[in-house]
């Protein structure tokens, strides 16, 4: 045993030296910048790689040489003939096949009926409320434009997950070639997604499609990966001894046995489609997201506040329903027809009743502007009061973290020399993982400097810094607060899962309310999204303490806050590590999302690319954010790992 344990010792030791040597050779190049050749402090243009230009010439050629052009527009035709149909079901388009539009109370049925089919009266009754509101409140038209493209993307892509998802588990090649690739895919940034699509497609309604149906596709992949590699043995020996062919194996046996983690999958591929749609605005697409857009852009709250209301409904809608599904159990009932279809009577007889109700009145067919309720003005009138009321604190808070928190770290971070920053990076990755790990680090900034956006970089790597500065001083003590019993740690847990089903957007209306359009407001909205998952992790990491330790802590006469200092924070540490890993992915999303109401970060250069249509540009913005959140992935679970270890 001490044969096998001695050689270690001398390793790690030569391992922390190493590291440290690194990081205070970074340290020296920061005290002596001064005095640094300038192609030290940033790297030299001739150093600079034209990655855009290779990007664009690649795009060009497989454009106009390969004929890529001709397949897209395919593609983008038969999608839009699906759009055609949706749209005239939902919303009367005037355009083949002429089908439309179905009248809101028989939507409003069916959502109903379908929420008491999977969960009872609750979901029922949110349900139906949704659309009831959307109808009454004269957002009908722009609701069903945006449900339009999700009933288009969201079973392409559970279609093209399903498939890749079972190629990746039946090929250990095509595994490894889509692991790196859904990899980079959901960490890149959502206009990253946008502008090729754009170049190929257009904008409009079908590009918002087929941007959605690009973006929504990795986390199906995972899933059906995962569910299918979950199968019991036991399970599939039992179909092979029934005498199955392989098509009946997999379609009678293993997709079925796999059903909650491809319904789980078929949860986020719609989550996904709908925040994708929502932001799909940007590139032409009519529909909530659209006109939330214009309203923010015009300040004009109490719409804005209308709007977002619609889109937390119809996302938590869509999220219970989806999850509804997913844990539901097949139910084999007995009994006469009707008895076993009573459900199916009810909902025909509700679709029967909302046809004569829309033909006897117009009202019940589509509210009209004029007859539409609306809650603006009150609603104006009080975020009015509210704002002259915390105006005097929201102006000296501006003013003193624009003055002496924000500007100050932006500038500490830009003058960063740039050599530094890399043989830090090197350094932590060193102490963390050893020599692979800062391989690893390198990989992924180094290619960033090349890209001659290392300042832009910078501006969001500050903006994050500080957005999770501030979500970890926030969501740590709430989720201590949350995990002191288990009623309270379930509610919170409700409240995390809900705002998670928010699309990004919405987190703006409150700063931008507060704080007008500036840096502060976007930090605000960025650590709001990204105080979600710290309280998430912090109260599963106490949740998930062994019970018999806490007992054994207790019975050594520890106090409550020796208890929590000194046995339940030290034991969730590799849980909080994984939650900050995840705030640090939110706050990257958010930050190029928020990017229109401030800041000269990637985001922003990211919204330019996409209104110049830009790919090449777009797309080496996207993989700079991309290769930040894998890099800080890699170190935090990384990290994470030793500490389980340990």
């Amino acid at each position: 045993m001490m044969a096998a344990t001695l050689p270690q010792a001398p390793f790690r030791m030569d391992q922390k030296r190493i590291a440290l040597a690194i990081l205070l050779a970074a340290l020296v190049l920061v005290i002596f910048r001064g005095v640094l050749p300038a192609g030290l402090i940033r790297l030299p243009e001739g150093m600079v790689l034209p990655f855009a230009d290779w990007i664009n010439a690649a795009f060009t050629f497989a454009r106009d040489d390969l004929g890529l052009m001709t397949l897209t527009r395919a593609i983008s035709d038969a999608v839009e003939a699906c759009l055609d149909v949706t749209a005239n079901l939902l919303y009367g388009k005037s355009r083949w096949p002429h089908i439309g539009p179905i009248p809101w109370v028989v939507i409003a049925a069916t959502a109903g009926m379908a929420g008491y089919a999977l969960a009872g009266w609750r979901l029922a009754a949110l349900s139906a409320g949704t659309f009831v509101w959307i109808a009454v409140m004269g957002q009908w038209k722009w609701a069903m434009e945006t449900l339009s493209v999700i009933v288009v993307a969201a079973p392409l892509s559970v279609a093209m997950g399903l498939l890749l998802g079972t190629l990746a588990w039946r090929s250990r090649l095509a595994e490894r070639i889509l692991n790196p690739i859904l990899n980079i895919a959901q960490s890149l940034p959502h206009f990253a997604y946008m502008i090729p699509v754009v170049v190929f497609i257009g904008v409009g309604p079908k590009a918002g499609a087929i941007v959605t149906v690009i973006f929504s596709v990795p986390p199906m992949i995972r899933m059906t990966l995962l569910g299918l590699r979950g199968v019991s043995p036991e399970i599939i020996e039992s179909g092979k001894m029934s005498g199955t062919t392989r098509w009946q194996l997999m379609t009678r046996v293993r997709l079925p046995a796999a059903r909650t983690e491809i319904l789980i999958g078929v949860n986020q591929v719609i989550m996904q489609s709908l925040a994708m749609v929502v932001l799909a605005s940007f590139i032409g697409m009519p529909g909530l997201g659209q006109k939330l857009l214009q309203l923010l852009q015009a300040l004009k709250i109490g719409l804005s506040v209308e709007i977002g209301i619609t889109i937390v409904l119809l996302a938590i809608v869509l999220d219970r329903m989806s999850k509804a599904w997913a844990v539901k159990q097949p139910e084999h009932a007995e009994g006469p027809w009707l008895h076993r279809h009573r459900l199916l009577v009810i909902w025909l007889g509700l679709v029967a009743l909302g046809f004569a109700l829309a033909w006897a009145h117009p009202y019940f067919s589509e509210v009209e502007r004029r007859q539409a309720l609306s809650m603006a003005g009150p609603v104006d009138a009080v975020v009015g009061g509210f704002i002259d009321l915390v105006d005097p604190v929201t102006d000296w808070l501006r003013w003193f973290l624009i003055t002496w928190v924000l500007i100050p770290l932006r500038d500490a971070f830009l003058w960063l020399p740039t050599s530094a920053v890399l043989l830090a990076l090197a350094g932590i990755g060193w102490r963390i993982g050893g020599p692979r790990s800062a391989l690893v680090c390198l990989a992924f900034a180094l290619p960033i400097a090349l890209s001659g956006w290392w300042d832009r970089a910078m501006i969001t790597a500050y903006t994050v810094f500080v957005s999770v500065t501030l979500a970890l001083l926030v969501g740590v003590p709430l989720g201590l607060i949350g995990a002191a019993n288990e009623t309270r740690a379930q509610r919170f847990l409700l409240v995390c899962d809900t705002a998670q089903t928010f699309p990004s957007f919405i987190y703006l209306i409150p700063v931008i309310m507060l704080f007008g359009v500036n840096d502060v407001a976007v930090v605000a909205a960025v650590m709001v999204f990204a105080t979600v998952p710290i309280v998430r992790y912090t109260i599963e990491g106490l949740r998930n303490i062994p019970p018999e330790i806490v007992e054994s802590a207790q019975m050594s006469g520890a106090s409550r806050a020796q208890l929590l200092w000194h046995v339940k924070l030290p034991l969730a540490v590799p849980t909080l590590v994984v939650g900050a890993n995840q705030s640090i992915m939110f706050s990257l999303f958010m930050v190029i999302i928020a990017a229109f109401i401030g800041t000269q970060d990637l985001g922003q250069e990211m919204q330019r690319a996409l209104s110049s249509t830009d790919v090449g540009k777009g797309l080496v913005l996207g993989l700079a954010v991309a290769f930040m959140g894998l890099l800080a992935d890699h170190l935090l679970l990384t990290f994470s790992r030793n500490l389980r270890r340990t």
